[in-house]
């Protein structure tokens, strides 16, 4: 794999405050929308890195013409575990923010964030940007309301005129893109884990090492908000089985860790505690490792 996979650091040297690493597969229009977005809402200076997954449609030779972007590239595709682990070693900022290519940042998208980061005083943390959507996932901790589902019918003006009424709170267990996090932090635990390539389930994972690292400070902001089309990739890859995977390797199962010990979607309330799980879900967890081991599904 090492022999497929090729950096260009051309970015000017900045004080950046966010390198941004966004992965991409054969989706230029998506990957040219969320670039620009950066470019045009931010209200600070970030480096922008991209990881190219193969390539084929004309990614490579957009990017040879932005010379302000870092790329890593892989003539393969090698998922976004291995992707942003790559982008990560071109990274000059203290904090890294990963987010996907079908992701659109809206104005001062990083405002909270930084504002967010300089009140904790400590690199303990994780924090999520809030996502509106097009479509309701049953997903806690985004937004629903459709400004179109891809670039083909994309409505920006509309989309720009209304977002900032949409009512979201802050809310509890980081674990979604966009997120934010120290870089030390990132190394300290080992970025994404390649187990769960190509990606599903590596969000959770990365959020669950973080809390064994000690890490209690899981935090959504409703002000800092993406605009996201919504697996425009994923859609287009088998995925693994990233929820046997979790269970496996942690003993308790994805749905357990993020509703029970984050909490996620659910108001913010400040640093996170250990919970107590009653012995019928501790049985319930290990009755699905046990199948799982077996190969039976979960």
């Amino acid at each position: 794999m090492l022999s497929t996979i090729k950096k260009y650091p051309r970015s000017p040297d900045k004080n950046y405050i966010f390198s941004v690493l966004i992965p991409t597969w054969n989706n230029l229009e998506c990957l040219q929308l969320c670039v620009e977005s950066i470019r045009r809402y931010s209200a600070f200076p970030h480096q922008i890195i991209v990881h190219v997954n193969e390539g084929k449609d004309g990614t490579i030779a957009w990017l040879e013409t932005q010379a302000d972007i870092d790329y890593t590239w892989s003539t393969e595709n090698i998922g976004i575990c291995y992707g942003l682990n790559i982008a990560r070693t071109l990274s000059r900022a203290d904090y890294l923010c990963y987010l996907n290519d079908d992701m659109i940042v809206l104005p001062e998208w990083d405002t909270p964030l930084c504002t967010e980061i300089e009140r904790i005083g400590h690199h303990a943390f994780i924090l999520s940007g809030t996502a509106i959507e097009p479509r309701d996932t049953g997903n806690p901790c985004v937004i629903v309301q459709d400004y179109g589902d891809g670039p083909e019918n994309f409505d920006r003006e509309k989309l720009l005129r209304e977002f900032r009424a949409l009512e979201k709170p802050d809310w509890t267990g980081s674990t979604w893109p966009p997120i934010v996090l120290h870089r030390d932090l990132w190394d300290l635990v080992g970025g994404l884990s390649i187990e769960f390539s190509p990606g599903m389930y590596s969000d959770p994972d990365l959020s669950m090492k973080l809390w064994q690292s000690g890490v209690r400070y899981f935090k959504g902001l409703g002000q800092s908000r993406v605009y996201h089309f919504g697996s425009k990739s994923t859609k287009r890859k088998r995925m693994n089985r990233g929820r046997e995977i979790f269970l496996l390797k942690w003993g308790i199962s994805s749905n357990t860790f993020t509703s029970k010990y984050l909490r996620r979607g659910t108001p913010f309330s400040g640093p996170l505690e250990t919970p107590e799980i009653s012995a019928a879900a501790r049985f319930k967890n290990t009755f699905k490792r046990v199948l799982s081991a077996l190969g039976q599904g979960v």
